[in-house]
């Protein structure tokens, strides 16, 4: 399974749900990332996380995804919409589903605020892709699997006090 995830500047949360689900899935499935509007450069708060957590950040990069040669079999776009975030679109015969976590890259505070914002967004996409990937995604029919998806991110929002 071929999975895209999607936000606006590919620095932050798509990266992170990039490497999160290629470290979990092992060889299984595949996943990458890409922008709308892309930063052009990962968040270097983005790979200090992802290290920090044992992550290989090798290849992470901010990309449109108009530039990637790619049909996947999945599209999860990860901005957070709630917070008046355009999501970019994807036009195909993807399952498309919508994980909106908050930006890390824009918060403001101290550095341990800042630190908790990026945690936070890490944890909230980490816990969604671990539910993803328990998941017979190989036997689940395209509604189904759209259905399963859409489920975790409202059980998940809810546990983390989000927004769905």
């Amino acid at each position: 399974m071929k999975v895209l995830f999607l936000c606006t500047g590919n620095s932050c949360r798509s990266i992170y749900a990039e490497a999160v689900f290629n470290y979990l899935t092992e060889t299984r499935h595949h996943a990458w990332s890409a922008g709308s509007h892309p930063a052009g450069e990962v968040n270097p708060l983005t790979l200090i996380w992802l290290e920090k957590e044992g992550i290989p950040t090798r290849g992470l990069a901010s990309k449109s995804w108009e530039v990637l040669d790619l049909a996947p079999d999945v599209v999860i776009t990860v901005c957070d919409d709630a917070a008046g975030e355009a999501c970019p679109l994807f036009f195909g015969k993807a399952v498309r589903v919508h994980w909106g976590v908050p930006d890390p890259s824009k918060a403001e505070g101290s550095e341990a605020q800042i630190e908790a914002a990026f945690a936070s967004t890490f944890n909230a996409l980490r816990q969604r892709i671990k539910a993803m990937l328990a998941l017979p995604l190989d036997e689940l029919a395209p509604e189904a699997l759209h259905d399963a998806l859409a489920t975790i991110h409202q059980t998940q929002s809810r546990q983390d006090g989000e927004s769905t």
